[in-house]
């Protein structure tokens, strides 16, 4: 356990004042657009999980896209399949940009370190899988921070058997595991994935 973390990881999250648990990010020699869309180089398969069909054409704008209202709901159903495919479900660290904050007005610098990639600040949360986006509760959070409704950056287990990043730009996140997992994650109806490799994202939208 890190004390740093806090001490309780199956009630709730913890900010984290200790960012080893992120040096496999933040020490990544990938290009920073890769790193931040696939997440780290090195599982076995890779995936992307679309919020939005692909462009069908260089420059096509996001209000042209034929986009159905249950994919804005597939982040949990990820998460509800990603918990068993790892030994600590309740042990998973999320990486949230700072760039949601800042579009607060009321925002304060908070105290806590931040993880760190070339063009993307976050702060880090540790606790169970199911507590995703619960940051405004999280011990050790300022609290005057209005993100609870952002998605996290990076979520990955304590034992790293997935990642998963999903930029502030893209319409898709990157998803790396091995292939079993990748293969049963294509498969489910109730998601939008297909399988691809590391740093092969489609066009993007204007």
């Amino acid at each position: 356990m890190n004390p740093a973390c806090g001490r309780t990881l199956t009630v709730t999250l913890t900010l984290c004042t200790d960012l080893s648990p992120a040096d496999w990010i933040a020490g990544s020699e990938l290009p920073w657009n890769d790193l931040v869309t696939f997440g780290p180089a090195g599982f076995g398969a890779y995936a992307r999980l679309r919020f939005l069909p692909d462009p069908v054409r260089s420059g096509q704008n996001e209000n042209d896209a034929e986009g159905q209202e249950w994919r804005d709901e597939q982040l949990p159903r990820l998460f509800e399949v990603l918990a068993t495919a790892t030994t600590t479900p309740g042990d998973c660290y999320f990486a949230v940009w700072d760039g949601f904050a800042r579009a607060v007005p009321r925002v304060t610098v908070a105290e806590a370190p931040k993880l760190e990639v070339p063009a993307r600040d976050y702060w880090l949360f540790r606790g169970p899988l199911a507590e995703a986006g619960n940051w405004g509760a999280a011990a050790g959070w300022p609290g005057h921070y209005d993100l609870d409704d952002e998605e996290p950056a990076f979520v990955w287990p304590a034992d790293r058997a997935w990642c998963v990043a999903r930029d502030v730009d893209p319409h898709w996140a990157g998803i790396g595991g091995d292939a079993a997992l990748i293969e049963r994650l294509v498969a489910d109806p109730r998601l939008d994935v297909v399988a691809t490799e590391h740093g092969d994202a489609p066009l993007p939208y204007r």
